[in-house]
């Protein structure tokens, strides 16, 4: 389980359509989630919201994705974890990323700043006072896992087609491929949502890490104006994890009015909490 949480919470670009420039998220956004693992539900939470930062220099997007784990699972594993995506507002390109986490008494935590015109990334272990280290990244412009999951929402991939993405994890870069996998109608305990289903695989390189091990990534992007990516998956040979959505705050600009869309905004998931389906 702790490989889940960590993977959710370690994880938390650039889009062209035409001349603009998309963000995985935008200011003012905000998703929550609740993870299950195998048989033991509301095994932890999710939550990840942007904001942009103050007007005293370039334009900058954080989005920030803290996880936690819940009931059953923190007296199992207790397990707190934030990580901030520092983007740039006028390229789309992630410019820093700090991770941190605490399992028990194991403290965990680094710093990565991005160089695009050299292609090369500094990353810092700033939990064992480690000397900086230069890591060259290939073609493409890294994300980590959930910002690529979350940009695909903008991606409208066809049944057929796919499309390359740069990932890191920890110090390490994955050249990974997302696929159209399927429509599918997923139902949910706050309604039901028509949806595709991606798939990151490792169609360019040698299969590592947690690909190599067989484990499957897969998430589910609404067929709505909003987009969201409305569950994560990620199962391994011991069990599956989930995280699906249960609460979701708009952008103000794009922010509808509830009878436009009764299912997705923040306040009605949040009643539907309270009164869930059988």
């Amino acid at each position: 389980m702790r490989f889940l949480i960590v993977l959710f919470a370690a994880t938390t670009g650039l889009l062209s359509h035409g001349a603009a420039v998309s963000l995985p998220l935008q200011d003012g956004e905000r998703l929550t989630y609740r993870v299950s693992w195998a048989i033991v539900p509301g095994a932890g939470e999710i939550r990840i919201e942007a904001q942009a930062e103050p007007a005293t220099g370039p334009p900058r997007l954080k989005i920030t994705t803290s996880t936690t784990t819940r009931n059953l699972a923190r007296l199992l594993l207790p397990f707190d974890a934030k990580a901030e995506s520092l983007f740039d507002r006028q390229t789309g390109k992630l410019v820093a990323l700090t991770e941190s986490s605490v399992a028990r008494e194991k403290r965990e935590s680094h710093t990565v700043a991005f160089d695009h015109a050299a292609r090369t990334a500094r990353y810092e272990d700033t939990a064992r006072g480690e000397p900086a280290r230069t890591l060259p990244f290939p073609d493409g412009d890294p994300v980590d896992l959930i910002m690529a999951l979350l940009e695909t929402r903008f991606w409208n991939l066809q049944p057929g087609e796919k499309r390359d993405v740069l990932v890191l994890f920890n110090d390490d870069f994955y050249e990974l491929t997302i696929h159209f996998a399927r429509y599918e109608k997923l139902e949910t305990r706050f309604g039901s949502f028509d949806t595709i289903v991606l798939e990151p695989r490792m169609d360019k390189t040698a299969p590592k890490g947690m690909f190599k091990r067989g484990s499957t990534v897969r998430v589910w992007i609404s067929q709505d104006e909003h987009r969201l990516p409305v569950r994560f998956e990620v199962e391994f040979k011991i069990g599956t994890g989930t995280a699906t959505l249960v609460s979701y705050l708009p952008p103000p600009v794009l922010k509808p009015s509830t009878a436009e869309a009764p299912a997705k905004t923040e306040n009605s998931l949040a009643a539907d909490a309270q009164n869930p389906r059988p």
